[in-house]
């Protein structure tokens, strides 16, 4: 099974699911798609070619429209949630040891804005945005950026939007906000590479990726709850 991010709406419903998973995790895959990015796929590898990372700093806006067209859902679970499986990877699954985080509430008490801090025990930072609060004027899907900060080197990637841009006498256009394209010769992006992944992971070629594990989840799962808390109590 490939199982859309996040796992459930609640850690104890993602652990019900504990009986039916092999210990592999060879019969349940997780999709989201930002693992497969070819910008993120780059940095995963850059980063372990280098010495130890110090600092992250994950970006991720979305349009304000989404707070009146999807009542309720709180950019740390839907969105977020992206960069925390990506930290989670660069940092090969480590617990961190420190959550804290922040709410900003519309006056209707909607969230809007998440803002989350992780640390290690060994020192290393993690800092999350998440909102919904770009105007109509910017790109579609707002925008993604990630900057991670070594012992001696730094990195940043910004695949959201796609680095192509048109304008003409009405507007700025962004013909392909995401690494997805449907072509006639084929799909490619990284919508098309986690579907190639799950094929090979179901035909015993391949193992699920480290992020994409059931376990992998869980430990997500409940990084989002305890930030939740955090939040909800700062």
């Amino acid at each position: 099974m490939l199982l859309e991010k996040p796992i459930a709406e609640t850690l104890s419903e993602a652990e019900s699911l504990a009986p039916f998973v092999r210990a592999n995790s060879s019969n349940l895959m997780i999709g989201h798609i930002v693992l497969f990015n070819s910008e993120f796929r780059q940095l995963r590898d850059e980063a372990a070619r280098r010495d130890g990372i110090c600092y992250i700093d994950c970006v991720r806006h979305r349009p304000a429209s989404i707070v009146m067209d999807f009542h309720g859902e709180n950019p740390l679970q839907a969105t977020m949630v992206h960069d925390l499986y990506a930290v989670q990877v660069l940092l090969d699954r480590a617990e961190p040891s420190h959550f804290n985080a922040q709410f900003h509430r519309t006056a209707a008490r909607a969230v809007d804005l998440a803002l989350a801090q992780l640390q290690w025990s060994d020192g290393t930072l993690a800092s999350f945005a998440a909102s919904y609060m770009t105007p109509a004027g910017m790109a579609p899907r707002g925008f993604d950026r990630m900057e991670v900060f070594g012992r001696g080197w730094a990195a940043r990637t910004s695949p959201n939007p796609r680095p192509v841009e048109i304008w003409d006498d009405q507007k700025a256009t962004w013909p392909m906000a995401l690494e997805i394209r449907a072509d006639p010769a084929g799909p490619t992006g990284m919508m098309a590479e986690e579907l190639r992944s799950y094929c090979r992971v179901v035909r015993g070629l391949d193992s699920v990726l480290v992020g994409a594990t059931y376990p992998d989840a869980i430990q997500v799962q409940r990084w989002m709850d305890r930030l939740c808390a955090a939040a909800e109590s700062s």
